[in-house]
């Protein structure tokens, strides 16, 4: 029996489980029987005269609720948000958004592993994690060198929740300075449909155009998001 199941065997055997302080659930179960408002109450550690540590952990996933993606949501969250919760100080806040932050690395370092900038999938779960979350949309342009390898990744801009100020010019200058032989533009969709729009179909014949120019491919525009990517290079629209 694996420990997943032991776990559940446990705690329908015995309610006394259910009733034991995060902590201690931890320490028998592990953390795989945990909530997540078990989990933030263990990394909040203490309480206020009025909230125990676990209230405190709910009212959080209470606000990553405002974002529809459950615990995920905390990557959302700005700073003051974090203060906004009563019991929860600077250095609480703090604490919370570098477990965070460091879950989306952990999250890019596993996608490292299998990137390759010829195949789109690898090339979007590598960008995902970060780009899925962003509130507006931002555009990344990655040079790559002769062997398909990256040299430099930008990002060239940060607009509107619905769209971003991008010059073309911009991707160049960053291209030609890096010596760049082929480039890949990624942006975000905030609403979480990678669906190209007109502009975004425009703009890729644009680029794409003044690219053969100077003979700097445009290799791949991906579209990210909600764990879902639009690749232009896979639609054959390249």
């Amino acid at each position: 029996m694996d420990n997943t199941k032991s776990i559940n065997k446990m705690l329908k055997e015995n309610d006394s489980y259910k009733n034991m302080l995060p902590y201690e659930r931890f320490m028998t179960l592990g953390a795989g029987a945990l909530t997540d408002g078990e989990l933030l109450a263990i990394i909040i550690r203490t309480g206020t005269s009025s909230k125990t540590p676990m209230e405190i952990g709910n009212s959080i996933l209470n606000l990553c609720e405002r974002y529809g993606k459950g615990i995920s949501g905390i990557r959302h969250l700005t700073l003051d948000d974090m203060l906004s919760v009563k019991g929860i100080g600077e250095v609480k806040a703090v604490k919370l958004m570098c477990i965070a932050e460091l879950s989306d690395r952990i999250a890019r370092s596993r996608a490292m592993k299998r990137l390759d900038f010829n195949n789109p999938e690898t090339v979007a779960d590598y960008y995902m994690e970060k780009m899925c979350n962003y509130q507006r949309e931002h555009t990344v342009l990655a040079c790559l060198n002769t062997q398909d390898q990256l040299i430099c990744e930008y990002e060239i801009s940060v607009g509107t929740v619905k769209a971003a100020a991008l010059s073309p010019r911009e991707i160049f200058i960053h291209a030609v300075k890096n010596h760049a032989v082929k480039i890949i533009l990624l942006h975000n969709h905030p609403s979480g449909d990678p669906t190209p729009s007109y502009a975004d179909l425009e703009l890729t014949e644009q680029i794409r155009d003044a690219g053969n120019l100077l003979d700097i491919k445009l290799n791949d525009h991906i579209i990210i998001g909600d764990h879902r990517y639009y690749s232009f290079k896979e639609n054959n629209i390249l």
